[in-house]
């Protein structure tokens, strides 16, 4: 099995951007957490992070026939997004939502999640474990052959 991890906008800013919201682990110890993950449970995994929309929208499209699934953070295109949201939709790779913080206890705009209405769970506000269980519950849905 074959997953997609993305990232949006200022992911990449990991341990200089808001600490106290996000931690002090940089982009670089979040693929590193992620790739020890993925070889334990016996799955590989592919990284995408870009700061512009359509970049994401391309790296979506382009994860049919390459990736079994997709494990997505929008980040601020999360609540914004009706493409990537399209994208999601449009090659129906079983997906998932992970947020490093709890989007739902911050600012009103941060609880529409247009990409998470294409995704079959999401994860929120467990920091990197987020993309963890993320990766747990992809292979296990795609091992049992349930559909969403």
């Amino acid at each position: 099995m074959r997953f997609l991890v993305m990232n949006g906008p200022n992911i990449n800013l990991l341990g200089l951007r808001e600490p106290g919201i996000y931690g002090s682990e940089s982009y670089a110890d979040l693929l590193q957490k992620i790739e020890a993950h993925a070889k334990a449970i016996g799955v590989e995994t592919g990284f995408f992070q870009s700061n512009h929309e359509g970049a994401l929208v391309d790296a979506i499209q382009a994860a049919r026939g390459e990736y079994d699934g997709i494990v997505i953070n929008p980040a601020a295109y999360t609540h914004t997004s009706i493409a990537i949201l399209d994208a999601l939709k449009a090659v129906a790779l079983p997906a998932v939502e992970v947020h490093i913080s709890d989007v739902r206890e911050r600012e009103e705009f941060r609880r529409i999640s247009y990409a998470g209405m294409a995704c079959e769970a999401s994860f929120i506000g467990l920091g990197f474990d987020g993309y963890l269980r993320g990766l747990d519950f992809l292979k296990e849905r795609l091992a049992s052959g349930k559909k969403a």
